[in-house]
């Protein structure tokens, strides 16, 4: 079976398609240049399934559906559930949770079959808590170091953007706004770590994925598995569950 799964991202699009269990071919276009997504696909194998996960927009929307005309398959825009793929959602109302992280969410539970901490850093940082029956309890989103660091700037008076590096004791300004934004990045994932471990008696494994990935996973107290993308390993079982 061959399954086209797209991750439309408010910075990136992600692809990847899946031939019998194993990604054949991945890649990525900027959400900007999502009306050269149809050139990506030259050349791939003819998808069963394509499923996709949007949480840039209906313009965005319109633009890759554009692309997808020539596949002749009608494509799966994914909402959350309450239920799927062995996941239960606690959400107060499951449909409004971000179809990217429903869909991290069972890439992880699929993965792992454990308690999890379900990080994906990109322009946001999405940090969400599933625990050992598959259930996810909740989450936090937080602006990505990006942001973070565009926010100071924009509204502050003597913080304009420059570069910097981590480090654990910055004795300058530029670095002093990198580290920030890494410590609170990292701070976030630990303190959801222990928060979970405390609701279930187990140490969660971490799942970390997204483009700013690298940011985080050096200053975490945690063991961390890298995840290179976990949505579309979300967005490919779906599309593999009876009656997709």
């Amino acid at each position: 079976m061959n399954v086209l799964a797209i991750d439309i991202g408010n910075t990136r699009i992600k692809w990847g398609c899946n031939q019998n269990g194993g990604w054949v071919r991945q890649g990525w276009v900027r959400t900007a240049e999502a009306g050269t997504l149809g050139t990506e696909f030259i050349g791939l194998p003819v998808a069963d399934h394509i499923v996709i996960s949007n949480v840039a927009g209906a313009a965005v929307r319109d633009q890759v559906a554009a692309a997808l005309r020539g596949t002749r398959r009608a494509p799966l825009w994914i909402v959350s559930a309450a239920s799927q793929c062995g996941v239960r959602s606690g959400y107060a109302d499951p449909a409004t949770l971000g179809p990217d992280r429903w869909a991290a969410l069972i890439g992880a539970w699929h993965l792992t079959g454990a308690a999890s901490v379900v990080v994906s850093v990109g322009t946001t940082m999405t940090v969400d808590a599933l625990n050992g029956e598959g259930v996810f309890l909740g989450g936090c989103i937080a602006p990505g170091a990006t942001l973070m660091r565009d926010a100071l700037a924009r509204d502050t008076a003597n913080l304009a953007a420059r570069d910097g590096v981590f480090s654990y004791f910055p004795d300058n300004t530029g670095d002093a706004i990198f580290s920030g934004a890494v410590n609170a990045l990292a701070g976030a994932v630990e303190r959801m770590v222990r928060y979970l471990e405390e609701s279930t008696g187990t140490p969660p494994q971490v799942l970390l994925s997204g483009g700013g990935a690298a940011l985080i996973e050096k200053r975490l107290n945690a063991g961390v598995t890298l995840v290179d993308n976990l949505v579309l390993e979300g967005l490919l079982q779906i599309a593999l569950q009876p009656g997709a």
